[in-house]
């Protein structure tokens, strides 16, 4: 097993995030009953992570652009595992192009639950670059309502992803 930085979601980052939700909310199919809190916790993880502040974000000020300037994060709310995936919508994908895709894995305690936690592990699992997403497969991979989700993911295992330690020197390549 890889070795990934883990962040801690508190209280503060949840308030901020949910604060934000209706003026954020893309409307698309949705996946799970708190796809876009996932999003913004997502956000908030990298920056402390990246910038050791997760304040430094851009959640409300980057709509149709990439999260930070050539960084899209990916954030999803499963248990842990290596056998998760970075999912990439097949349209997102062929209408944007940042320079790589950041895996963000919220490690709620079953994929049943209804809400995220203060005390919740989220892991940043490693990165790929637009190319490794656009030459990945493509797959349906339904919802967690239990149905299909009506549209297509690029996906790249997370044990396949480029370590995130090497991000800064990948970006300034």
């Amino acid at each position: 097993m890889n070795i990934y930085p883990k962040i801690i979601i508190t209280q503060d980052m949840i308030s901020e995030a949910k604060k934000m939700i209706e003026s954020t909310r893309v409307k698309r199919t949705v996946a799970s009953p708190f796809d876009t809190l996932t999003g913004h916790l997502g956000e908030y993880v990298f920056a402390d992570y990246f910038y050791g502040n997760w304040k430094l974000n851009n959640v409300g000020n980057n709509k149709g652009e990439s999260d930070f300037e050539d960084i899209e994060i990916k954030a999803s709310a499963f248990p842990f595992s290596e056998r998760l995936n970075l999912l990439v919508r097949e349209d997102y994908a062929r209408n944007r192009k940042p320079k790589c895709y950041v895996q963000v894995i919220i490690s709620i305690k079953n994929r049943y639950v209804k809400d995220i936690y203060p005390g919740t592990m989220a892991y940043i699992c490693g990165f790929a670059t637009s190319d490794e997403v656009d030459n990945s497969p493509l797959r349906d991979w339904g919802s967690k309502f239990g149905r299909s989700g009506g549209y297509r993911c690029h996906y790249i295992s997370v044990k396949n992803l480029r370590p995130i330690s090497n991000l800064k020197s990948y970006l300034s390549g």
